[in-house]
Formats: C-alpha cells, sequence, structure tokens
C-alpha cells in the first residue's frame, strides 16, 4: 500500500480528499434543505402517521409555549403542521400561530373570529385553516397576513388539504368544497350529516367523502376527476358513534370504529381492513375496552374528550403492521394483510392521544389516573401524572417515558429529530434527541 502511494501526485491526492469532503457536505446539505423534515398536512404521507426518520429515546426538552387560556382544560388541540423552520397550528383562543422550530420566538399571530380546530395545511407560500366563525383562511406564510377567505355559514372543523389545484375542506353539517388556490369555489359535495370530518387524497380520490343526500348517514371514496362514490360504506351495519380518519398503503384502506354497549355499560372497539378500490371488506377484528386493573373509566366524558381530536383512534402502519392506540388503555398491533393480533400492551391508565412512528419507534400520550374534566379550571386530583410513551413498534416493549404537564391530546408531530404536540393544560411541548 505505501508503495503505491508513493507512485501518486500528493497534490492530486490532496484535491481528491477535498473533493470528497464538498460532496459530503454537500449531501448534507442538500438533505437538510430537501424538506425531509417537514410535517406539512394531517398524519402525514398516505394518512399512515409515520415518518421514516428514527427518534429514540430518552429525548430533551427545546422549550414549551403557554396559550393564554385562562389555565382551563382543554378538550382539543389538534396536531401542528411543520414547513421549514416554522410550526403552525390554530388554538381554542381563535389565534393561528406560527413559531420559529429553534427558539420557540413567535413569527406571527394571525386571529379569527372563533376557536380553531381544523388541522392546518402548509404548501411553498400560504397555510391554510378553517374557523369555527365559518371561514376558511389562506395567511401568507411569510407574514401572517390574510391572503383571501372564504365563508361557508358552518363550523369548519376539519382536515384541510391542498391537493394538485384543489384547497379542500368540510363544514360541518355543511359541505365538503373544492376551492382554487385563490379561494374561489369549483365544486362541493353535500354534507347534511358529518361533524369533524377527516379525509385524505390519493390518487384523485377523496377518502373518505361525505355520501349522496338519498344516503346521507353514510360515506366513501368519491372520485373528483368523475365527481362520484366508487362505493358506500353501509355505516348502519357498522353500528357506530365514532369512524376514525383513515390510513393507506397499496390496496388496503384502514381505520376503526367506536361504539356504545348500553348493556354492559362498555365501549366496543372494531378495527378494519378494507380494499380501497372495490369496497371489499378484507378484514375485520372486534373487541371491548379494557381500562387496566384499577382504573374506573367515566365513559361519557372520555368519548366527549375523543370526538374532538380529529385523529381519535386513527392508525399507524408500519412495514407489515398496522397499530392502534384505541381510546382505552391498551396499545393494538395487527398483521396489516390478515388482522392477526401481533402484540398488545395494556397500561393502568387510558391512553390519551393517536400514535406516531418514528422509524420503528411508537410515540403517544398516557391521561394519567387524575380523571377526565372537560370544564376543571383547578389542578388534577394526586395519582400517576400524564405522560409521553415510547414503545418499540416491533414488540411493543416499553422504551421510555416522561412525565408532562397536562395530557397530549393529538397525536405527536415529527418533523426531522423533533417532536411536538400539545396537552389539555395548555402546553405546547417541542422536544428532541438527546446526544
Amino acid at each position: 500500500m505505501r508503495t503505491s502511494m508513493k507512485t501518486k501526485n500528493p497534490l492530486k491526492l490532496r484535491g481528491a480528499l477535498w473533493f470528497r469532503i464538498l460532496l459530503f457536505l454537500a449531501a448534507v446539505l442538500l438533505g437538510s434543505c430537501s424538506g425531509g423534515s417537514d410535517w406539512v398536512q394531517f398524519r402525514g404521507a398516505g394518512g399512515r402517521g409515520a415518518t421514516s426518520t428514527r427518534i429514540s429515546p430518552p429525548l430533551g426538552l427545546k422549550w414549551k409555549f403557554r396559550l393564554q387560556l385562562d389555565g382551563r382544560t382543554l378538550h382539543a388541540f389538534n396536531p401542528p403542521v411543520v414547513k421549514g423552520d416554522t410550526i403552525y397550528f390554530g388554538s381554542a383562543d381563535g389565534n393561528f400561530y406560527a413559531l420559529d422550530i429553534e427558539s420557540g420566538y413567535m413569527r406571527w399571530v394571525f386571529k379569527s373570529g372563533a376557536a380553531i380546530n381544523s388541522v392546518p395545511y402548509a404548501d411553498d407560500t400560504q397555510v391554510y385553516f378553517g374557523s369555527q366563525d365559518g371561514k376558511a383562511y389562506a395567511v401568507s406564510r411569510e407574514d401572517g397576513l390574510e391572503t383571501w377567505s372564504f365563508r361557508t355559514g358552518r363550523q369548519i372543523n376539519s382536515s384541510v388539504e391542498r391537493y394538485k389545484d384543489y384547497i379542500i375542506f368540510t363544514s360541518d353539517g355543511g359541505a365538503s368544497f373544492f376551492l382554487s388556490p385563490d379561494g374561489e369555489r369549483q365544486f362541493q359535495i353535500p354534507n347534511p350529516v358529518w361533524y369533524n370530518h377527516t379525509f385524505q387524497m390519493y390518487d384523485d380520490i377523496m377518502y373518505f367523502a361525505p355520501g349522496p343526500l338519498s344516503r346521507p348517514h353514510s360515506f366513501g371514496p368519491y372520485d373528483i376527476n368523475q365527481q362520484r362514490h366508487l362505493w358506500i360504506l353501509d355505516t348502519a351495519a357498522l353500528d357506530a358513534i365514532w369512524y376514525s380518519f383513515c390510513a393507506i398503503r397499496g390496496y388496503l384502506l384502514y381505520f376503526s370504529t367506536l361504539g356504545f354497549d348500553y348493556d354492559a355499560w362498555d365501549w366496543y372497539l372494531s378495527f378494519y381492513a378494507y380494499d380501497r378500490l372495490s369496497g371489499e371488506r378484507v378484514w375485520e377484528h372486534q373487541t371491548f375496552s379494557r381500562w387496566g386493573p384499577d382504573y374506573t373509566p367515566d365513559l361519557e366524558l372520555l368519548l366527549l374528550r375523543g370526538l374532538n381530536l380529529l385523529d381519535f383512534m386513527a392508525p399507524s402502519v408500519w412495514k407489515d403492521l398496522v397499530i392502534y392506540t384505541g381510546g382505552d388503555a391498551v396499545v393494538r398491533a395487527f398483521d396489516a394483510a390478515t388482522g392477526a393480533i401481533r402484540w398488545e400492551k395494556e397500561f393502568d391508565t387510558p391512553i390519551s392521544s393517536a400514535p406516531t412512528l418514528a422509524g420503528d419507534r411508537i410515540y403517544f400520550g398516557l391521561l394519567g389516573d387524575g380523571g377526565v374534566d372537560l370544564f376543571a379550571t383547578e389542578t388534577e386530583p394526586s395519582g400517576s401524572a400524564p405522560q409521553l410513551v415510547c414503545l418499540s413498534a416491533r414488540d411493543g416493549r416499553l422504551l421510555w417515558s416522561m412525565e408532562l404537564e397536562g395530557a397530549i391530546l393529538s397525536a405527536p408531530v415529527i418533523a426531522g429529530k423533533r417532536l411536538m404536540f400539545g396537552t389539555d393544560k395548555s402546553v405546547f411541548y417541542i422536544l428532541e434527541e438527546i446526544f
């Protein structure tokens, strides 16, 4: 080796070494600017609640931000989105916030006419969201100034998405609207029944759109080019109070439902996989809720809490598993193709949020045993504190947990190596890996 190196020009060797270093630095810089750290839509790509970026505990607090809500307990804090170096989210105080991801510095605040419970969407120049004042807004990402607004006459508590040349959202008991990027109505689908509507766009199909007026208590995939439903889900047969947001991988569509068993005074939970094009049911799993050995749930308050969270009971998909936190105290991992239970993890208190996957790590919240009071202003009773929990997606092993000020409401959002969420005590957290 030494002999061969002595035969080469040292200046050429030095130049080759610097060339390799420059290539490495360019790759790092391009990677950091590629958008891999962005989380711009509800539940991420395909609604799968997952990112390929692996975040391994322990995590440390980077910063936290307290909303000015007079110390009252929140019953909703839907997920933020992240674009570039900025976090965007709406709040029950009627404000829509843009915060610097590094410092928590408030870049700007936009004031709407009522509480904001929709999930926003961000593109290169605008961020879009709905408000309970009945308007959808497009606001400049740079300075927070209103670009346009669109009045529906009904509250907007839905997910919002930009898909191709459409801005899409749903008003409660009104319609699903398809607007142009400059806020002009293109067409709409009547929605006489559904509230807190979630959907996703995949291959020019809206999963799930409100059903036709002839079958108002229904929903199904809607082809936006042909402007017709591909098939209709028979919600009467499912007999549920809540239908979760769906996730898509390949030809399969996953979602869950919650019903109330008045005889047993308990919830019954159902988990489904459907062929997304034909509507054929591929598998289902039904079970009753479980609450841990010593926890006595207030089912009505827990249900009211869940119904305000747009990702309540939403699945996460990782490799050949589909994973649910079903509103009770159990994490369930199913074989994505067959529905067979692969593993379960039961806790002593209810799970407070949907899961998010970062690589092979699952993050979600635990409620703690202080109970649920949607109108409380006092400190929760003594007992186990709310927590952020991390499990292995492979086998459900508990890897790490962290006590929090308040229970996590919606699933954590992952942006690069950072994890963020809001709690029912009006605190917004951003965490990062401890190296």
